[in-house]
């Protein structure tokens, strides 16, 4: 990683944040250099839907480039259960598997409109890549897999589950 122009970076450190972001905006800003790739859900699931975007990477300004990415699991599955299998057993399973196949799709640039706040462009992004993978829009983040539930997201969830009902 060191020796590529990868932008390392502590998320739960603040002021990590702020140096990627001003390192990104100097590498938008320099038109020598290759794009950068961010995954912004900061995670994998399980191939079924599209998670909460970190909103970092839509607040720097340039030209998002999107591009879905959907495994297909029939001969093996990329994915990782960290509940379910350790990663030995995860490791030993995709390099044994048949093959790792997935389906990649090069989406039309998008640039933030004028009106729109970082979040919306996210969730905006977010939305045509779902749509073009064939997944489900979540409204939250991949740290659910390792954390508690918050009970204000509960209680939020179920006052909308309880106006449909």
């Amino acid at each position: 990683l060191q020796t590529t122009q990868h932008v390392l970076f502590e998320r739960s450190e603040m002021k990590d944040r702020h140096l990627v972001r001003k390192k990104i905006r100097e590498h938008i800003a320099d038109k020598t250099k290759l794009p950068i790739l961010i995954f912004p859900e900061g995670t994998c699931i399980n191939n079924t839907s599209v998670m909460m975007f970190k909103k970092g990477s839509f607040e720097v300004g340039g030209t998002i480039h999107p591009v879905a990415i959907k495994y297909d699991p029939r001969f093996g599955d990329a994915f990782w259960d960290s509940t379910k299998h350790s990663m030995v057993t995860h490791i030993f399973n995709v390099m044994t598997s048949w093959a790792v196949v997935c389906n990649v799709w090069y989406l039309p640039p998008m640039v933030k409109e004028e009106e729109e706040d970082a979040v919306h462009f996210a969730n905006r992004v977010k939305a045509v890549i779902a749509a073009r993978g064939g997944m489900s829009v979540l409204p939250w983040d991949g740290g659910l897999k390792r954390k508690k539930v918050k009970e204000s997201f509960k209680e939020e969830q179920q006052k909308k589950y309880c106006q449909i009902v």
